[in-house]
């Protein structure tokens, strides 16, 4: 790394001679950490508070073709009120739709505190012109977003192309801008690492949605499979972390897709805080793009309280 960082971006040769010349991520000792950790068990006081955590770091989401304006109000009644019997339980951290969808949730939430997320930039291939992802995006935010979720050009990225890559999330990331809010809407990169191949893509990856300008980094789109796994999460942490020491700048981090049960969101907490430390755990630095996961969490909660489950069916679905 013999290139200053605020000039790797100036041709794709700087960029590619950067990005390979991050250390290799050893795939064997990353899956043993991984799995190390997921064994790790809490206390039960411990327990308690790490579910209303990972409830408090759901991004609540729903993308689909179907989508009505109906489901999204319904939706944003659950993000709010995640048990309409129980006031003690948080809301989540967002909801997240469709860019025509936007106004609706933001007219729903209104007040709350619940952040409104939309995807972008031709969600989930990402392929389009960069014009047309740059009016995706202003679409959205000027219809309240507060939360870009934009998806890279993979195959850009395989084909070695990283400069069109890293100026693609750069002119995003000016479009997120908003008149009269200094920070504007924050951006959040999807890898889809699904489609990456390997780890050290993974880590370039990383490094590249965060040298361009991107607030958080996140796994999958939750169309691809594999999405987010113990491994793949390992891997984005180190990388914010390295990337905080270098730069002095916070980047947050969204595993998303595979999330599904309350023992799945407790491993990712434990994998955060034995990576980067409590400075990380909070909404504000990591989410969980699992839907999925928000009635397991649910039905634990409600376990620890009454010593019983109240059954899948006792919650709403999305």
């Amino acid at each position: 790394m013999t290139t200053p960082l605020a000039d790797v971006a100036a041709s794709n040769v700087t960029l590619r001679a950067f990005l390979h010349g991050l250390p290799g991520v050893d795939r064997v000792g990353a899956d043993q950490r991984a799995a190390m950790l997921g064994t790790r068990s809490i206390k039960t006081t411990a327990k308690a508070e790490a579910i209303d955590l990972a409830i408090r770091m759901v991004d609540l989401t729903t993308l689909e073709g179907a989508d009505t304006p109906g489901k999204v109000r319904a939706m944003c009644a659950k993000a709010v009120r995640p048990d309409p019997s129980d006031p003690t339980v948080p809301s989540v951290a967002a909801v997240c739709v469709y860019p025509d969808l936007v106004a609706q949730a933001v007219a729903a939430l209104g007040g709350s505190g619940v952040k409104v997320a939309s995807v972008a930039t031709a969600f989930p291939s990402g392929r389009s012109s960069l014009e047309v992802k740059v009016a995706d995006t202003a679409f959205a935010v000027a219809a309240g977003a507060d939360e870009i979720d934009m998806v890279i050009d993979r195959g850009a990225f395989l084909a070695g192309d990283y400069l069109k890559v890293f100026e693609e999330i750069a002119a995003i990331k000016a479009a997120c801008g908003r008149a009269g809010d200094k920070q504007g809407a924050h951006l959040k990169v999807i890898l889809e690492t699904g489609e990456l191949a390997t780890y050290d893509n993974v880590r370039r990856a990383s490094w590249l949605a965060m040298l361009a300008g991107g607030d958080f980094i996140k796994t999958s789109t939750g169309k691809v499979q594999p999405a987010a796994t113990l491994p793949v999460t390992l891997v984005m942490l180190e990388a914010v972390r390295d990337f905080l020491a270098a730069t002095g700048r916070k980047v947050g981090v969204k595993p998303a897709g595979g999330i599904r049960t309350t023992k799945d969101a407790v491993k990712m907490l434990v994998l955060v805080n034995e990576t980067v430390g409590e400075g990380w755990l909070d909404p504000d630095w990591f989410r969980l793009g699992a839907s999925s996961v928000l009635n397991d969490l649910l039905m634990q909660r409600q376990k620890m309280a009454t010593g019983r489950y109240a059954g899948p069916d006792y919650f709403t679905l999305d």
